[in-house]
């Protein structure tokens, strides 16, 4: 199995103890062995979003059930801005599912007070299951050195741009290093168009660039970032951006401008030339915007390469649950080809590169994505990961805008994430 960085740190949502105290989980247990039923939470139907839902109900939950006699699965379809709500007050009184779909960006908040249950050394043939998806995916799934969940669909980030717009540069294929996307900005000079746009400073936003030039956010083992994302090579990657912010290539909206036009409405409009985006994107611009024909590329690379980042949801088994071996036979059919691939048909994507192929067949746009990922690594896969999104934006607008270093801003950083790192454990 894949070794992954540890993290730990402190949560207080509710205390840990009383959390655990009276969980249920989905009921009592069953009179009978034979007969069990899961309860699973999920946010398919997240934004009316009927072709999840309906390919999870109708097709993939009646075939694990047709695998498994004596399992039922009730599924509870739940607004995605609500779950997270719903997960901690029904913690605290002891109201678990069996089962949620969970973001990943939850998993080692909620391990850390002991509502996951931990699946290395617990779930039968877990280690399997983890060396068959993509190395970044698992990784969100870990705390503190343990693994709580399974990747169930992912997603990264690519390169998205316009046909027209580039040739209004000059170029003749989209950025596939630091210096084209130079060159691009050196092209589109006075144009009227921006060489690139994104409407944030938080990892998501600014890791692909740490990464591609070599950097990173923190050590493997989630002690210190000092060192890291404050080195040469992090300064390198964000002062890309921050050269091309002060020469007019990049606007406002990185810094929070909420006047600023969006990346949706910008890319295709032709105000931006080259965007970092998702898979979920292609449907949103076919309804809005039908004429455009975006083109899909990898992350420009730097000297690291060319990294992006992982998204996407994990399957995880409560602590509580009274049906653990009935659980577990469902997160192993959550990563057969049966149910990757069906959920491809619904727009979600594959955690496996073997279904890569199969699944390009099916939707043609998600080769790029796939090959991505690929390469594509975790944000800090720490409880307070809002924390540090917090924190890179908060010191590194005043590099933007001219007021600091972009050396000063992410030295700062560094020693705020340094004393979320301490906490870990």
């Amino acid at each position: 199995m894949r070794h992954l960085r540890s993290a730990t740190t402190v949560v207080a949502l509710v205390a840990a103890g009383a959390l655990l105290a009276g969980c249920s989980g989905g009921g009592s247990p069953s009179a009978s062995d034979d007969a069990v039923t899961l309860t699973f939470w999920g946010t398919y139907g997240n934004g009316g979003n009927s072709a999840q839902t309906d390919e999870l109900e109708n097709e993939l939950i009646p075939a694990f059930e047709k695998e498994n006699p004596g399992i039922t699965v009730e599924y509870v379809d739940m607004p995605y801005d609500g779950l997270k709500q719903k997960l901690t007050t029904s913690a605290a009184g002891g109201e678990l599912p069996d089962l949620i779909r969970s973001d990943i960006g939850w998993v080692a908040q909620f391990a850390k007070l002991g509502v996951f249950k931990q699946l290395d050394g617990t779930m039968p043939g877990f280690e399997d299951l983890a060396d068959a998806v993509y190395p970044g995916t698992l990784e969100t799934t870990s705390w503190n050195g343990h693994y709580y969940g399974i990747p169930l669909n992912t997603n990264t980030r690519v390169l998205v741009t316009d046909a027209a717009t580039l040739q209004k540069a000059g170029l003749s294929a989209p950025p596939a290093t630091f210096d084209d996307l130079e060159k691009l900005a050196a092209g589109l000079d006075g144009s009227g168009t921006f060489a690139f746009a994104d409407s944030g400073l938080s990892a998501w936003n600014v890791m692909p660039w740490i990464w591609s030039a070599g950097g990173d956010i923190a050590d493997a083992d989630l002690t210190t970032s000092t060192g890291y994302l404050d080195s040469p090579e992090s300064v390198a990657g964000v002062q890309l951006l921050v050269d091309l912010y002060q020469k007019g290539q990049i606007p406002n909206l990185i810094t929070g401008n909420t006047g600023a036009t969006g990346t949706s409405d910008g890319l295709p409009g032709g105000l931006y030339a080259s965007i970092l985006d998702g898979p979920w994107m292609q449907d949103i611009w076919a309804g809005q915007y039908p004429d455009f024909a975006p083109a899909y590329s990898p992350m420009p690379s730097g000297d690291g390469g060319s990294i992006s980042v992982v998204g996407g949801e994990s399957l995880v088994v409560t602590e509580s649950t009274a049906h653990a071996d009935a659980a577990y036979k469902f997160l192993e059919f959550s990563q057969s080809e049966t149910f990757q691939l069906g959920m491809a048909r619904a727009g979600q994507m594959s955690v496996k590169p073997e279904f890569a192929q199969k699944q390009a067949d099916l939707v043609p746009y998600f080769a790029t994505f796939s090959d991505q990922l690929e390469t594509a690594r975790a944000r800090l896969p720490i409880p307070q990961a809002g924390e540090v999104d917090t924190i890179l934006n908060d010191e590194l607008v005043p590099a933007f805008e001219g007021k600091v270093t972009v050396a000063d801003a992410l030295t700062a950083a560094a020693k705020k994430i340094d004393a979320l790192l301490a906490d870990n454990g």
